[in-house]
C-alpha cells in the first residue's frame, strides 16, 4: 500500500470519482426519460389501434341518441317505429341492428320489423336495469339479430320519466376489423374491454386472450387504472408490459399488451447497466493506463537503480554501476550522482584496501619477528635449564620457558590469523595445551586430559591474557593433579560460551585425599593468575571437593567481538533490511 503505482491509483480513483458518479446519474436520467417516452409512445400505439372502434362507440352512442325523438313520436305505432329502425339499419353501413326496449324487456320497435321480441333474457337488458344509463356490452349471439354483435345502448326518458332504451348493433367483425394492422403480431396485442371488465373486441381468439392478460389484475380493475402503463406478468409467465386507454369514458377501455423486447423497452435496462459499466470501464482503463506509464517511465528505472544500490552495498565492485540513460531526467541525475559516488568509493576503497594490506603484512611481519624472538628465548631458556643441576631452578626455567612458548604461540597465531583483530581463542588455548602435555607429561604417566572448547573469538588484548591465565591454571592442575578415590587421574579444561557475551573458563584436576591444593599457594602462579584475570575484568573461584579441584573464571567478552555472533562473522547488512518482507 505504500508503493507509488497504488498511491498513484487511489488518487487517479479520487479523481474520477466525481466523473463516474456524474455519468452514472445522468445515463439514469436518460434511461428514465427514455423509459417514460416509450411508455408514451406505447400508449399512443394503443390509444391509435383502438381509434376505430372509438369512432364506431361514439357513432353508435350518437345515432342512439338520435333516434331518441323519433321512438317517442311513434310510440304509440310500432309499425311507423320499426320502420323508422329499419331505414336507419338499411342506410347506415355500420350497425346491423337497431330498436328501441321498454322497461317490460317485451320490444315492438326493431329494424327486423318482425313483430315483437322478449329480450328480458338477455345479459344487456339485464345489466341496464341494474344500472339504468348508457350501457355498451358484447355478446356472441343477439336476441334479434342473431349474430356476435356489440350492444351500444342510450337511456329513453319521456316527460322526466325513464321508459326504456334505444340500442344499436356494430358487428364484432367490424370492430376487429378498425385494428392497427402493425400492431397485430405475436408479441402484441390490443384488448377492449367495458368498465364491468368484458371483453368487446381482441384480435385474438379467447385462450391466447387469457394467456396475454396479466395475471394478477382482473379487466374490472384495469379500468380504473386508464391511461396509464405498467409491468407485470403475464398468464403464460412472461414479464411484459401493459398500456390502459381510455376508449370511451368511463364505459370502455382499451389494454395493450407488449412484450418489452419487441417494444423497444428492454434495452433501456441494458443501458443503464452499460451506464454503470462504462465509468468502471473507465476507471479500470486509466489505472491501467496510468500503471503502465508509471511502470515505464518510473517504477522499472526504480528497481534497477535498487538492484544496483543492492549489488553495490553487498560488495560486488567490479565495475560502477551504468547511468541509466533511458530513464527520465531526474531518475536519470540520480543514476549519474549514484554512478559517480560508487566510482569514487571503488577508488577510494582500493586505495584504502592496498594500504591496508600494506600495513597488515607489516604487522604481520612483526608478529613474524616477535614470535621468532620468543621461540629463540625459550630456546635458550632451555638450554639454560639443561645447564643447571639444581632441580629448583630446572623446575623455575621451565616455568619461565612455558611462559615465552604460550607468548610465542600466540603471536604465531596472530600472523597465521586472517583478520589480525580477533583470534580464535578456542584453537590458541588447545595449541598451548598440547604443546605443554608434549613437554611435560611423560609418555605411559595414566595422565588424562580432556579440552571442551567452544569457538570463542576474541580481540587480542583479551586473548592474550586468557592464554597466560590458561597457561597458568593448566600449569599448575598438572604440578597438583593425583588420582582421585574412584581411580580417575585426569585434567579437565573446558572454555564455553555463554549467553548476554559472556565466557566461562574452567581447569580441573583429580586430587588425593593427602594432596595440598592449589588455592592455598601463594606463589608466582597464583598471583600471575590473579594479574590476568584482573585483565580481563574477571572473577576467579575456585571450588576444592575430596576428588577434585576446580578453578573457573567468568569475564565479560568485548562488544565487538560478541557482536559478531556465535561463529565471530561478519555480516553485511542492507539499509533495505529495515523494510518488511525485504530478502537478500
Amino acid at each position: 500500500m505504500r508503493g507509488l503505482g497504488f498511491r498513484l491509483g487511489m488518487l487517479l480513483s479520487v479523481a474520477i470519482l466525481p466523473i463516474g458518479l456524474i455519468s452514472v446519474m445522468q445515463t439514469l436520467n436518460l434511461s428514465q426519460a427514455a423509459e417514460r417516452a416509450a411508455e408514451l409512445a406505447l400508449m399512443g400505439r394503443t390509444s391509435s389501434a383502438a381509434a376505430g372502434e372509438r369512432t364506431l362507440l361514439q357513432s353508435a352512442l350518437g345515432s342512439a341518441e338520435a333516434l331518441g325523438p323519433a321512438v317517442i313520436e311513434t310510440l304509440d305505432d310500432p309499425e311507423a317505429c320499426s320502420r323508422m329502425m329499419e331505414n336507419f339499419v338499411e342506410n347506415s353501413a355500420s350497425f346491423v341492428f337497431a330498436g328501441f326496449t321498454p322497461l317490460n324487456g317485451i320490444s315492438n320497435c326493431t329494424s327486423k320489423n318482425d313483430g315483437v321480441h322478449d329480450v328480458r333474457s338477455s345479459p344487456h337488458y339485464r345489466a341496464f336495469l341494474d344500472n339504468p344509463g348508457t350501457t355498451i356490452s358484447a355478446t356472441e349471439s343477439g336476441i334479434v339479430s342473431g349474430l356476435p354483435v356489440v350492444i351500444v345502448s342510450q337511456p329513453l326518458l319521456h316527460d322526466n320519466e325513464l321508459i326504456g332504451y334505444i340500442a344499436t348493433s356494430v358487428s364484432q367483425a367490424m370492430m376487429r376489423a378498425t385494428h392497427d394492422p402493425m400492431n397485430r403480431t405475436s408479441s402484441a396485442m390490443i384488448v377492449t374491454f367495458t368498465n364491468r371488465g368484458q371483453v368487446i373486441s381482441t384480435d385474438m381468439s379467447q385462450g391466447l386472450v387469457e394467456e396475454m392478460l396479466p395475471r394478477s389484475s382482473s379487466l374490472e380493475t384495469l379500468a380504473s387504472r386508464s391511461d396509464t402503463t405498467f409491468r407485470e406478468t403475464a398468464g403464460t409467465g412472461e414479464r411484459r408490459l401493459f398500456t390502459v386507454v381510455t376508449v370511451v369514458p368511463g364505459l370502455v377501455y382499451a389494454l395493450g399488451s407488449w412484450n418489452p423486447q419487441s417494444a423497444g423497452v428492454g434495452n433501456i435496462a441494458l443501458s443503464r447497466f452499460t451506464g454503470v459499466l462504462f465509468p468502471l470501464a473507465l476507471w479500470a482503463v486509466s489505472l491501467a493506463v496510468a500503471y503502465f506509464a508509471v511502470f515505464r517511465l518510473v517504477l522499472r528505472h526504480i528497481r534497477e537503480l535498487r538492484g544496483q544500490m543492492r549489488r553495490f552495498a553487498i560488495g560486488d565492485r567490479r565495475s560502477p554501476p551504468p547511468v541509466l540513460t533511458e530513464a527520465p531526467a531526474e531518475i536519470a541525475d540520480v543514476s549519474r550522482t549514484f554512478h559517480d559516488m560508487a566510482r569514487i568509493l571503488i577508488r577510494d576503497e582500493a586505495a584504502m584496501e592496498a594500504s591496508v594490506q600494506e600495513k597488515t603484512v607489516l604487522l604481520k611481519e612483526v608478529h613474524h619477528r616477535v614470535k621468532n624472538n620468543l621461540q629463540l628465548i625459550a630456546s635458550i631458556i632451555n638450554m639454560q635449564s639443561r645447564m643447571v643441576s639444581d632441580c629448583d631452578a630446572q623446575k623455575v626455567l621451565r616455568s619461565v620457558q612455558d611462559r615465552v612458548a604460550s607468548l610465542a604461540t600466540i603471536y604465531r597465531n596472530l600472523y597465521q590469523a586472517e583478520h589480525l583483530d580477533s583470534v580464535e581463542a578456542d584453537k590458541l588455548i588447545s595449541d598451548i595445551i598440547n604443546q605443554m602435555v608434549l613437554a611435560s607429561v611423560p609418555p605411559g604417566s595414566g595422565l588424562e586430559i580432556e579440552t571442551h572448547l567452544d569457538h570463542v573469538t576474541l580481540l587480542p588484548d583479551q586473548a592474550v591474557p586468557l592464554t597466560l591465565l590458561t597457561t597458568e591454571a593448566f600449569t599448575n592442575a598438572l604440578k597438583y593433579a593425583e588420582p582421585a578415590q574412584d581411580g580417575r587421574y585426569r585434567v579437565c579444561v573446558s572454555l564455553t560460551r555463554q549467553r548476554s557475551g559472556h565466557a566461562e573458563l574452567l581447569v580441573e584436576n583429580s586430587i588425593g585425599p593427602h594432596t595440598r591444593a592449589p588455592a592455598d599457594a601463594s606463589g608466582l602462579g597464583r598471583q600471575l593468575i590473579e594479574a590476568f584475570a584482573l585483565q580481563l575484568d574477571g572473577e576467579v573461584s575456585t571450588v576444592v571437593e575430596p576428588d577434585f579441584y576446580r578453578m573457573k573464571l567468568a569475564f565479560q567478552m568485548q562488544d565487538s567481538v560478541a557482536a559478531a555472533g556465535d561463529d565471530g562473522a561478519r555480516r553485511v547488512v542492507l539499509t533495505s533490511a529495515a523494510r518488511r518482507g525485504a530478502q537478500h
